[in-house]
């Protein structure tokens, strides 16, 4: 895999689930039996990718600090950083510009949990040649960023919430750039509602043809987690996947050990800084689950 450097972007106001964002941010609130910040980390540790910028609030940042620290304890680099108002997703990678450096990008969104095979993440990260984006097929595309392609994977054309679709494939928050976003993103000017859009970026990498699409398939759950219902929908799906066999999903500290980021000694050294609880125990039995 191409060296990738990971943004997860966990800014914004959260006032969809408004009064449960007031204390804190929504990627801190709990999906089942986790805080949901771990699943998107999961997906690009899962992913291969090691180095990562957190980009927050400055009022949850020290809350992230507290729950994540600097990532050592799954083997990882965490770093963080702050946008201090919802200037939209493309300014991830202004504030990103020194940590991006000149490496390639995954940018994940902070309340985008996917479940499943991540094979098109990994062939993404792999054969990325300006931009990627993926195509997660749904019911209702009008209500969503969606994409129209052709053979290869090539882009025809991207529309924000179109009225009448060309394509029933939604944009998830999951995006993969080579480090020249960095200056893409700077010349792009704010859109009506004062926001660097996304879709500008996408936009600029399809001019130059060099923006492809990755189809997330029928094994693949995205689930947005912006709406109370949504929010306990998405706890709901992945309490059933979990009662039923028996395994955590985006349980960190078994995808490092998995990963191969930390071994069976460091393991152990980390459970034990855990409190008594039913995740420790899933976590003492980590290498009997193999």
């Amino acid at each position: 895999m191409k060296p990738t450097k990971g943004i997860v972007l966990a800014g914004g106001s959260g006032s969809r689930l408004y009064p449960l964002s007031t204390i804190c941010s929504k990627q801190l609130q709990p999906i089942y039996d986790k805080p949901l910040i771990y699943y998107p980390l999961a997906t690009l540790m899962l992913g291969g990718i090691r180095d990562i910028l957190l980009i927050t609030t400055p009022h949850d940042m020290p809350l992230f600090q507290k729950l994540l620290g600097d990532g050592s304890q799954w083997g990882i680099s965490l770093k963080y950083a702050i946008q201090t108002a919802p200037r939209g997703l493309a300014e991830a990678f202004i504030i990103g510009e020194e940590f991006i450096n000149n490496n390639q990008v995954c940018l994940i969104l902070g309340d985008n949990v996917f479940y499943g095979k991540l094979d098109f993440l990994r062939n993404a990260l792999e054969y990325n040649i300006g931009g990627t984006i993926f195509g997660y097929q749904v019911t209702d595309p009008e209500r969503y960023g969606v994409v129209e392609f052709g053979d290869n994977g090539k882009v025809l054309s991207i529309e924000e919430k179109p009225k009448q679709p060309k394509s029933h494939y939604a944009i998830p928050g999951l995006y993969v750039f080579s480090s020249d976003v960095v200056n893409i993103a700077k010349n792009v000017k704010p859109s009506p509602r004062g926001e660097l859009e996304i879709t500008d970026i996408h936009n600029a990498y399809l001019q130059q043809n060099t923006l492809q699409v990755e189809i997330m398939g029928r094994g693949i759950a995205w689930l947005d987690t912006g709406t109370p219902e949504s929010l306990l929908e998405a706890g709901t799906f992945i309490h059933a996947i979990e009662k039923r066999q028996g395994m955590k999903i985006a349980c960190l500290e078994e995808i490092a050990f998995l990963m191969k980021y930390i071994n069976e000694e460091e393991l152990m050294r980390h459970i034990i800084s855990l409190p008594n609880s039913s995740y420790r125990q899933y976590c003492e039995k980590i290498m009997t689950l193999q």
